[in-house]
């Protein structure tokens, strides 16, 4: 069944691209990525992929610029090498937190990445837990918005905590805190949160019961860790037992090491689809959890003709 299936990875974060190959059941094509002495990346596939069904497994990642530009080149090369279908598979989407105006004369770097992955060729997406779901609206073209809530849920519970609840960190992510309360039959509160600018939180309150209870906060980014760290204060603050922070994109940069490791936190809990910073290994209390079956199987299911949707029921 994947005979006329081939999987490339771009340089961002190539074990995560080996680990869904392995499980899917194939080598990782052979493509040759490098830089022209001025920097612009220069790309040679090495292989025929004509008439095949192409994955390119590539987050846009740190550095967002040079990892974006590389995946953009990549779907390029491929549909001109007659690939019969290419689809990018980006585990974390890059430049998704301007996905609407805010204030005036401001872009939309969400809609325009996902032009620019159409106009390069790409003829379906892939992607783990966009920071706004309305992002898939912003292609002509099939995306597979695929979440890690499910794993991170396997994980929590297996932990068997008692008289939990899931906190979100802003009124954006209610959904998913909900989606994860639910799958793990507890209850649900809220941190209002207000911000001046970007990675800015001035003012903070608890919507909902916390006291006396194990407290999960998940969220799509850990950033700066500014949002997780002080709210892991307050919910302990109000009485919270233990507080476990949970998130599928750990970008960490900045502060965010330094913050979380002075945070009162018990846990923070992960997955792979981004390659985490170095300092990172500071951090005894970081739990990686991998997303790569999860994409492998979407994977063999989209190359099958097959229900993704399935995978989350």
């Amino acid at each position: 069944m994947t005979d006329d299936l081939q999987i490339f990875a771009g340089t961002a974060h190539p074990r995560l691209a080996e680990d869904i190959a392995r499980y899917v059941g194939v080598k990782l094509g052979d493509i040759e990525i490098g830089r022209f002495s001025n920097g612009e990346t220069r790309i040679s596939v090495q292989e025929s992929v004509r008439g095949q069904d192409v994955f390119v497994i590539q987050p846009t990642s740190h550095p967002a610029n040079d990892t974006l530009m590389e995946l953009l080149i990549a779907i390029d090369a491929l549909k001109r090498a007659s690939a019969r279908r290419v689809n990018a598979v980006i585990p974390y989407y890059g430049y998704a937190r301007q996905d609407r105006k805010v204030r005036p004369r401001e872009p939309i770097t969400a809609k325009l990445v996902a032009n620019l992955l159409t106009t390069a060729g790409a003829d379906r997406v892939i992607t783990v837990d966009l920071h706004a779901g309305q992002i898939q609206g912003f292609f002509d073209v099939p995306v597979d918005h695929l979440t890690a809530v499910p794993i991170i849920a396997e994980y929590i519970r297996s932990l068997g905590l008692e008289e939990a609840v899931v906190v979100s960190p802003d009124s954006g992510g209610v959904a998913r805190a909900r989606e994860l309360s639910d799958r793990l039959g507890v209850g649900l509160a809220i941190i209002d949160k207000r911000r001046s600018g970007p990675n800015r939180v001035d003012e903070m309150t608890i919507i909902g019961h916390v006291a006396g209870r194990d407290v999960v906060i998940i969220d799509d980014i850990i950033d700066t860790a500014g949002t997780i760290s002080l709210g892991a204060g307050l919910l302990r603050e109000r009485g919270a037992r233990r507080v476990f922070a949970s998130c599928t994109h750990p970008v960490l940069s900045g502060p965010a090491v330094e913050r979380l490791a002075g945070a009162p936190i018990e846990e923070i809990i992960v997955t792979d689809t981004i390659p985490l910073p170095k300092e990172a290994g500071r951090l005894r209390n970081l739990r990686v959890l991998s997303v790569a079956p999860l994409i492998g199987e979407a994977i063999v299911r989209i190359h099958r003709h097959l229900s993704v949707s399935k995978l989350f029921s």
